[in-house]
């Protein structure tokens, strides 16, 4: 064999070889394995999204897909350690090491992204800012908010996108601004703000559990700003974040396909879908490729259950927050959700 084509034969080699082989599995994934736990960042308390209940069980979309994290990785939904977080902390936290999962209602942001040490996994929820009012102020739009005063946390691209908003629009605003969460929103609940301005989807997770009396708040009409919001992990666990990243994705497809925590035992052993069958580990490899075993996906849809259903329970119409699919429809279905193709 000439050197010519000897350096040729190893060269294909070896790219076929690194197309076949995961990532080498870094810190993160390597102590969540040892621990058998997974440390989640969470909110300190956003209904539908990450909240305890009176038994101290946390609930909400970005709880459920922290669950779903830990039923692929540790084999249980339930093998999760919540970390209540502020907007202020949450970042700081995943950089530190102090969890290994933000699943906090955090926007991705070019800033954000580029400059933190972490990556963004996919956009779990589409939302967008708004406004409450009091049914009382007559308010119909938020372009009638000239000289306002809106209560605000700080430390957000909430913050940010109103003084944008106002900017843009040649309004006079004052901002009343304040560190916690709660601290805000009992504010405005008190009279102290004309408006409160957050994301749609806590706006109305507001007004469903923290106003007297729901029917007396509106949310005005115009969304002001894009809010993807996202799971984040810590860059330098190349193996682990692909696996989060994908774990969105079955999630999404899954629904896209019918496969549900109530039919993934039937559809796993009798579907002859091809897709079905690559999500449920009936074709083998898929696992393979990301350093698992082939019921990867299995496992976080039979435990915690598809998008849909997620969303359902959680922010759906049939929740207290009584949310319409919209923008998190599947793409299929007028909305922008959209899997990346497991196969």
């Amino acid at each position: 064999m000439s050197i010519k084509t000897f350096v040729a034969a190893l060269a294909a080699t070896v790219a076929v070889a690194a197309l076949g082989a995961p990532a080498h599995a870094g810190a993160t994934l390597d102590a969540i394995k040892k621990n058998g736990t997974l440390r989640c960042g969470v909110n300190t308390g956003l209904p539908g999204f990450s909240a305890p209940d009176s038994t101290g069980r946390w609930s909400g979309m970005d709880a459920d897909f922290c669950r779903a994290v830990a039923a692929t990785i540790l084999g249980d939904a339930e093998k999760v350690q919540f970390v209540p977080l502020s907007a202020q902390a949450r970042f700081t936290a995943l950089q530190s090491g102090e969890i290994d999962l933000l699943s906090r209602n955090s926007t991705n942001t070019l800033t954000r992204d580029a400059s933190l040490g972490l990556f963004f996994v996919g956009t779990w929820f589409y939302d967008g800012q708004g406004f409450l009012i009091t049914k009382a102020a007559g308010v119909s739009s938020a372009k009638e908010l000239d000289g306002a005063t809106v209560c605000v946390q700080s430390g957000t691209t909430t913050e940010l996108n109103l003084t944008d908003y106002f900017r843009a629009h040649g309004m006079k605003l004052q901002p009343v601004v304040f560190e916690s969460f709660e601290e805000s929103y009992k504010a405005y609940f008190s009279g102290r703000c004309d408006a409160y301005t957050t994301d749609i989807s806590g706006l109305a997770a507001l007004r469903s559990v923290n106003a007297q009396n729901p029917e007396d708040h509106v949310i005005l009409p115009e969304a002001i700003s894009k809010e993807p919001l996202a799971p984040a992990v810590r860059r330098g666990d190349d193996e682990y974040f692909t696996i989060v990243k994908w774990v969105r994705n079955a999630l999404i497809e899954a629904e896209e396909y019918g496969i549900s925590s109530k039919n993934v035992d039937e559809m796993k052993s009798s579907s002859e879908n091809p897709v079905v069958r690559r999500i449920l580990g009936t074709s083998p490899g898929m696992g393979q490729t990301l350093g698992l075993d082939d019921e990867w996906a299995y496992r976080p849809i039979k435990q915690v259950g598809n998008y849909g259903e997620i969303f359902s329970r959680n922010v759906g119409p049939e929740s207290p927050l009584k949310l319409e699919r919209g923008l998190n429809a599947q793409w299929s279905d007028g909305g922008v959700l959209y899997a990346d193709p497991i196969r």
